[in-house]
């Protein structure tokens, strides 16, 4: 925000998704190919940016979108099978992960230490396991007195910072990934608690996981048919084996379940066509949307790692924040920007508006973070 800009502005919120933070580049030694986040350093300075200079006596609220951490990526956990779904072992996961970014930490605790600042967390499905009040308690226990600026609750599935702004994770418009944030916990005769994932988070650990190993790409190409055909072109053995375990994968959790409840061939075939969307286009899915929220202007998703912005000829307008994590695009006509950390800018110009004057009152956009450290030379990934 510009100088001469300062005055004209009463609250800014900032929106990112999935950086997904995982158990860092190391453990025990050998290195963590499951581990996407290599951007601690850009987001510490980030954080710092918008919380002093020109911000630092301005409202500003961030919103991380979903996926911040990531509990499906932790690797050389002492849990296997369904105990991986335990409250124990998400305890345990989400000590690995908050060991490895004490940075990051350090800088979201010294941004809610700033006047008019605070943090909301949506849960996105990377980072379900949040579900569970001990994961919430031992994550906000981090910020001392300040967490009482940190907003994280099962209940927040869609987040309204201002008027007319939407703000949703976006697994919730895929089948795969959606999952009941307030009845996604059960508990044992032993009183022990697990997490019941959506099936998609299943698919993560026990498939994608696997590859990474060996392509550390493997989750990062987009578009996903173009990703395929390039395989089957250059990586032959490695891309058969890959669709093989999705296919076996898929008939053997998705279409031997709807088997055994002997639902209709009928009923079978459109629960596997819906099994297959990968998330809606965004034409549909903001359409939609607009139509069942006609109070909304602005709709903001993230999940797909695929930055967007697309403004409607009725003046709403649909943003997807994209991801921090590094993204190879095969498709010539899409930006191919894969280290750009995009977030969502809002600029409200007057807190008590209403929502026929929102286009003179509030600004929305997407911008890309470029950094401010001056360090020589950045880490290969």
């Amino acid at each position: 925000m510009k100088s001469h800009q300062k005055n004209n502005v009463q609250k800014v919120i900032l929106v990112i998704s999935d950086l997904h933070l995982s158990a860092g580049k190391m453990i025990k030694g050998k290195r963590n190919l499951l581990e996407d986040f290599h951007y601690d350093n850009e987001l510490i300075d980030f954080l710092n940016y918008y919380s002093s200079g020109d911000y630092q006596d301005i409202e500003v609220e961030l919103v991380i979108n979903g996926d911040f951490l990531d509990f499906l990526a932790v690797p050389y956990v002492e849990f296997y099978d369904d105990e991986f779904w335990s409250e124990t072992a998400a305890l345990a996961k989400l000590k690995m992960i908050m060991k490895a970014h004490v940075g990051v930490l350090d800088a979201l605790k010294s941004f809610l230490t700033k006047p008019q600042k605070r943090i909301v967390y949506i849960i996105g499905n990377h980072d379900a396991e949040f579900v569970f009040d001990s994961l919430k308690e031992k994550f906000l226990s981090y910020f001392g007195e300040h967490r009482k600026n940190f907003i994280l609750s099962n209940a927040i599935s869609t987040h309204i910072p201002t008027k007319g702004v939407c703000i949703q994770h976006g697994h919730q418009y895929e089948r795969a990934h959606q999952f009941d944030q307030e009845n996604a916990v059960v508990e044992t005769l032993n009183g022990e608690k697990y997490f019941i994932p959506p099936w998609g988070s299943y698919y993560v650990t026990n498939v994608i996981n696997k590859y990474k190993q060996e392509r550390s790409f493997i989750n990062a190409v987009r578009p996903i048919k173009h990703f395929m055909i390039h395989g089957f072109l250059f990586d032959t053995f490695f891309t058969v084996r890959f669709m093989l375990s999705n296919f076996y994968y898929f008939v053997m959790v998705r279409f031997w379940h709807f088997y055994m409840v002997k639902r209709s061939l009928r009923q079978v075939m459109e629960d596997l066509l819906r099994e297959l969307e990968l998330f809606q286009d965004y034409e549909t899915l903001t359409r939609q949307f607009f139509e069942k929220n006609t109070d909304s202007k602005v709709l903001i998703v993230g999940h797909t790692h695929n930055p967007t912005l697309r403004m409607f000829n009725d003046g709403t307008i649909f943003i997807n924040t994209g991801t921090w994590t590094r993204m190879v695009n095969l498709d010539l006509g899409q930006w191919n920007n894969g280290n750009a950390l995009t977030y969502a800018k809002i600029l409200v110009k007057k807190l008590d508006y209403e929502l026929e004057d929102f286009d003179k009152n509030v600004e929305v956009d997407l911008k890309y973070w470029m950094g401010i450290n001056n360090l020589p030379y950045s880490e290969y990934h």
